[in-house]
C-alpha cells in the first residue's frame, strides 16, 4: 500500500479537546487531517495520493473529477494536480451562477478547467459527462483520468487504510489507546479505508463509527461495501483474508436540512466549539458529525468508549459562504 505520491503533510497531529472532554465525561481527541496542507487541506488528499499515482502510471496528464460548487475534493484535486505536474477538469454541480467564494474561489485561483452542470445532470449523468471529457481530451492528444466524487473508490480508500497505521504509530509512542474512531461519511471512501485498516491492523477490534451527512446509513453501508470490493484488487492475499465488509457502524439522524445545508443549531454548535477549543469545524461534514457525536454521547450511545478519536476531515473554505448565516452575539 505504498504505491502513492507524497503530497500531504503527514503524519497529522492528534490533540485532546480538554473542555469538551470534561463536559462529556469521555476523552475526545481530534486527528487533524484538516492540516494535511493549505491548498490540499482535508482528508481528500490522502486518497488522491493513490489515485494520482495510478493516473501517472497509466500515462494520464489530466485529472477529471466532480462535486458540488463548494466541493473540498474538487479544490484539493485541482491543487494536487498542479503539484503532480498534471492538469484538472472540475465538473461542479450548481443551478445558478455561483458566487466566487470559498472552495470555488480557490478553484479559480488554481486555474482549474471548470464545467458547470445542473443538479439533475449531476444525479443522473455525471459519469457520462466525465467520460465525454475524456474523449474531448483525446482529440487534443491528451489522456484523462476520472476520479469519482470524493476519490471514494478502491484505490482512493487505500489512503485511509494507511491512516490506521499512522494512528497505531502514535499509540506506540504515547500512553493513549483509542477504542473508538469517529468520522463523517459523505461519499464513503474515508470510512471504507478506516474500516479496512481496522480489520487489517487490529483484527476489527476498535469501534469505527460514521455519521452520514447525506442520504441514509443503509445507503452508505451498501456504498462502503462496493468500495471495499473495488479495493480488493489492490490488497495482498494476507490483508484480503482479514477484510470484512460487515459490522459497519453508521449512525443516521444528523443530516439535518440536507447535504451542505445547515440548521441554526448546527452553526451554533460550530461557533460554540470554536470558542471553547480554538478548533473550527466545517458546516458540511465535521460540523454535522461532531454535532451528532456530542448528542449521541449524551444519549449513552458511547458509554463503552473511553478514548474517542474524531477525524477532522477539513473543509474550512466551505465555511466562508455561510458567514451570513451565523447569528453572532456579543
Amino acid at each position: 500500500m505504498n504505491n502513492k505520491i507524497n503530497i500531504a503533510n503527514l503524519p497529522t497531529k492528534i490533540e485532546k479537546l480538554e473542555k469538551i472532554s470534561a463536559e462529556l465525561g469521555v476523552n475526545i481527541f481530534f486527528k487533524r487531517d484538516d492540516q494535511t496542507g493549505s491548498e490540499v487541506s482535508g482528508n481528500k488528499v490522502r486518497k488522491l495520493e493513490y489515485s494520482i499515482k495510478e493516473a501517472i502510471d497509466q500515462g494520464c496528464d489530466t485529472l477529471i473529477t466532480c462535486g458540488g460548487i463548494q466541493s473540498n475534493h474538487a479544490r484539493s484535486t485541482a491543487a494536487a494536480a498542479i503539484k503532480a505536474g498534471l492538469s484538472s477538469v472540475l465538473v461542479l454541480r450548481t443551478n445558478e451562477e455561483p458566487e466566487v467564494d470559498g472552495n470555488y474561489f480557490v478553484d479559480r485561483l488554481l486555474g482549474a478547467d471548470i464545467r458547470f452542470i445542473t443538479s439533475d445532470e449531476y444525479s443522473n449523468s455525471r459519469q457520462e459527462i466525465m467520460e465525454s471529457i475524456v474523449k474531448e481530451l483525446e482529440k487534443d492528444g491528451r489522456k484523462g483520468y476520472i476520479i469519482p466524487e470524493g476519490a471514494s473508490n478502491g484505490v482512493g480508500s487505500l489512503g485511509y487504510i494507511n491512516f490506521v497505521k499512522e494512528v497505531l504509530e502514535f499509540e506506540e509512542k504515547s500512553d493513549t489507546k483509542f477504542d473508538t474512531v469517529v468520522v463523517a461519511v459523505g461519499s464513503g471512501g474515508t470510512y471504507a479505508g478506516i474500516h479496512m485498516g481496522n480489520d487489517i491492523y487490529l483484527d476489527g477490534k476498535r469501534r469505527v463509527v460514521g455519521f452520514n451527512v447525506c442520504d441514509t446509513a443503509e445507503f452508505f453501508k451498501e456504498k462502503v461495501k462496493e468500495i471495499i470490493e473495488e479495493s480488493k484488487e489492490y490488497l495482498n492475499k494476507k490483508d484480503l483474508e482479514k477484510v470484512n465488509s460487515e459490522n459497519m457502524d453508521i449512525i443516521d439522524g444528523y443530516v439535518g436540512d440536507g447535504y451542505a445545508l445547515s440548521t441554526q443549531e448546527e452553526l451554533n454548535f460550530i461557533w460554540d466549539l470554536a470558542k471553547k477549543e480554538g478548533v473550527i469545524l466545517d458546516p458540511v461534514y465535521t460540523g454535522k458529525a461532531m454535532f451528532g457525536l456530542h448528542k449521541e454521547i449524551k444519549k449513552g450511545s458511547f458509554k463503552n468508549s473511553k478514548n474517542i478519536l474524531f477525524v477532522h476531515t477539513g473543509g474550512l473554505f466551505g465555511l466562508f459562504p455561510k458567514k451570513n448565516q451565523f447569528e453572532f452575539k456579543s
